[in-house]
């Protein structure tokens, strides 16, 4: 089970998730409580190993500048979290590593995903970066080809319920495994890997793509 955990804003922070088997960690260049710098950010990346994907969070910001701000922060992927449109969407992809596209749950562009070219859908609830679990039913409208990440309102008490329940190929987490906004506590952060990660794996339904292998997830070799 892939696992991003989102809204990182210190050096200590990203060192404990990875530490506890993160397999991506998140910066938010989008406003918000967990909004992070550029610079701060590119600090941070240096830091972690080569095998964490890196990924800046945006929404509804211009193309050039997310992949200026990607390029500029060594970040690896960009997640789209906005209203950006397929062009713009492939844009971005053509650019940067990686991206992951972000909808709401229930959201009827899902249908379309293909026309984005992103990597990753990620489905999250109808007020992004809210800690508000939605009806995990509507993450059913998501293409069963392609990989998965489930966000929303996720802590280490509910996780493993949303995986056995929506089978995705990974889950996100900000809020839930916070001491206050944009500190996380590590002791919900190591349940919330553990718990993640502790869900038997079975082989997807309706050929939903599958994290591959065990370990950590190995982004250049996915990419491939």
């Amino acid at each position: 089970m892939f696992v991003k955990i989102c809204g990182i804003t210190n050096e200590e922070d990203a060192l404990l998730a990875v530490a506890q088997g993160a397999d991506a960690v998140g910066f938010v260049f989008a406003p918000s409580k967990r909004q992070i710098a550029a610079a701060l950010t590119r600090d941070i990346v240096r830091r972690l190993p080569p095998e964490v994907l890196t990924v800046g969070v945006f929404r509804n910001e211009a193309p050039k500048r997310v992949v200026e701000i990607c390029h500029q922060s060594g970040l690896r992927a960009a997640q789209l979290h906005g209203h950006e449109s397929p062009d713009d969407t492939r844009w971005v992809r053509e650019r940067v590593g990686i991206v992951i596209k972000g909808f709401a749950a229930g959201d009827p562009a899902l249908d379309h995903f293909d026309g984005y070219g992103a990597d990753i859908a990620l489905i999250d609830s109808p007020t992004p970066g809210s800690g508000e679990v939605f009806d995990w039913s509507l993450a059913e409208g998501a293409p069963t080809n392609r990989r998965l990440i489930l966000a929303g309102g996720l802590t280490p008490d509910n996780v493993a319920e949303a995986i056995e329940r929506v089978r995705p190929w990974g889950v996100d987490v900000a809020s839930g495994v916070e001491k206050a906004p944009g500190r996380k506590d590590a002791l919900k952060v190591s349940r919330f890997i553990a718990n993640a990660k502790a869900v038997p794996e079975v082989r997807p339904t309706a050929g939903r793509a599958a994290h591959r292998g065990p370990g950590p997830f190995d982004w250049q070799l996915d990419r491939d």
